[in-house]
């Protein structure tokens, strides 16, 4: 065995953690913000750098890959500050003022635009300006070149249109007749509006408050009282709602739980608006002449007139502020009196609609 001298030894052993102290990084590298983070923390970078950087800002967005922020600047000497804020630096040409110039220049050119102009917008990443053009139509590329600022075009192959919403209790038109809508459901492949079957034994081509929603798909009326109008344009929203009018904003639908004998409800038609009530009896068979005997009707004593029908029964909602979520009842199906002196009012039980054409009812 060769002994070496203590003091020999203890040299090395120096020397060792002389060389790993010195090996060690002075600090660690600033971790990278991402999506992770929360929206929250996000914005805040975002908007501190916005403002660090101001004229060489050139906008900021989210890695879809990675979900790490990306800062562009137009100063590839402002990178260090970039990354010690937490975000990629990315050098590029325009700054995101410039870029909004670009994009106001094209806003005062409205005058003459052509149809197949479907829009433009900053595109970040990209760092460009972007006019989406239909189909590659000359006139929409013709404009896009006349602009006199640097811009991308893209091809699209449709135009936008305004979205408009079908919702319960406001007005559903057939040809020779106006109703009420009563609900929105879907199925696997389709979404449907669901009224009463008196109305949709009109059949053909329906129309809402916006333009038109599609046509008459399924009806039973009598025996039954309620019909479905698939939805075939897809300009249409079919939202969980029901309109209140004067009486406060919409009512959002949470289920179909039923409301039994005494419990309060409202129902909302385009005639007579909203009006409360109670249940006063359930699975009512009803005549209303001429050999037209509806069944397993629910009868209350809110009160409708003309129109109204199809229109939404739903559990009455809390009182005070805040978003109301109700129970869907039923459509309205007719009834006796008026809302001046008061009446009597049946509606026809949605889930029996739902489960004999298999639908789901649209929910909050």
């Amino acid at each position: 065995m060769i002994r070496r001298p203590l003091r020999t030894l203890t040299v090395l052993i120096g020397a060792a953690t002389a060389v790993t102290t010195f090996a060690a990084p002075a600090s660690a590298a600033p971790s990278v913000l991402t999506e992770a983070a929360g929206p929250a923390t996000v914005a805040a970078a975002q908007q501190e750098l916005g403002t660090s950087l101001g004229a060489a800002f050139a906008g900021s967005w989210l890695d879809t890959t990675t979900g790490e922020l990306i800062v562009g600047t137009t100063d590839a000497g402002r990178s260090s500050r970039i990354r010690a804020a937490g975000a990629i630096p990315k050098v590029l040409r325009h700054s995101a003022a410039g870029l909004k110039q670009i994009q106001s220049t094209l806003d005062n050119r409205t005058a003459g635009l052509p149809d197949s102009v479907a829009g433009w917008y900053v595109d970040v990443p990209s760092n460009d300006v972007v006019v989406s053009v239909v189909g590659g139509d000359p006139a929409g590329l013709a404009w896009a070149a006349s602009a006199g600022v640097p811009v991308r075009v893209e091809h699209v192959k449709s135009a936008p249109r305004p979205l408009w919403s079908v919702v319960g209790g406001q007005g559903l038109y057939f040809d020779g007749g106006a109703c009420s809508v009563g609900f929105n459901a879907y199925d696997d492949d389709d979404h449907y509006v669901i009224t009463a079957g008196h109305c949709t034994e009109l059949g053909g081509t329906v129309r809402g408050d916006g333009g038109t929603i599609g046509k008459v798909a399924r009806s039973s009326f009598p025996g039954n009282d309620y019909g479905t109008v698939k939805v075939t344009h897809s300009d249409v929203s079919t939202p969980p709602r029901v309109d209140r009018y004067e009486d406060g904003s919409d009512v959002r639908i949470e289920g179909a739980d039923v409301v039994g004998v005494g419990g309060r409800i409202c129902r909302s038609g385009i005639t007579t608006h909203w009006h409360c009530g109670r249940v006063e009896a359930l699975d009512q068979t009803v005549n209303y002449g001429n050999g037209n005997v509806v069944r397993g009707l629910t009868q209350t004593d809110a009160c409708a007139e003309p129109g109204d029908s199809g229109g939404s029964f739903v559990s009455r909602p809390s009182s005070g502020s805040g978003t109301k979520l109700v129970q869907a009842q039923g459509m309205t199906s007719g009834g006796s009196g008026d809302c001046d002196s008061g009446g009597t009012t049946f509606f026809q039980p949605v889930k029996e609609v739902l489960d004999r054409y298999d639908l789901t009812l649209e929910k909050d």
